[in-house]
């Protein structure tokens, strides 16, 4: 069972995470913007070469959302420190 100091602590981190993800999400839509502006001033109509940075970038805030919104990670608590370290002392005798 985990204290209400480490539930808490897990909150705070999974704010934090949400927060860093929307503030990504702008950075990614400016950085987008300002890509297909230069791609549309330089060379129009010519290879969309912004595609690269916009779908790296994509990737990047897939995994930053999962981190955000994705199951909750589920702290350790000294019973399960205590079950892997009988699991592996098990597997050496």
């Amino acid at each position: 069972m985990t204290s209400d100091t480490d539930l808490r602590e897990l909150a705070r981190r999974r704010l934090k995470a949400r927060a860093d993800f929307f503030q990504f999400l702008l950075i990614w839509l400016a950085v987008s913007v300002i890509v297909v502006g230069v791609w549309a001033f330089t060379m129009p109509g010519g290879f969309f070469w912004p595609i690269f940075p916009i779908a790296g970038m994509g990737i990047a805030a897939m995994f930053m959302a999962i981190d955000a919104y994705g199951p909750n990670p589920k702290a350790i608590t000294e019973a399960d420190v205590d079950r892997e370290v009988a699991r592996m002392t098990r597997g050496t005798s």
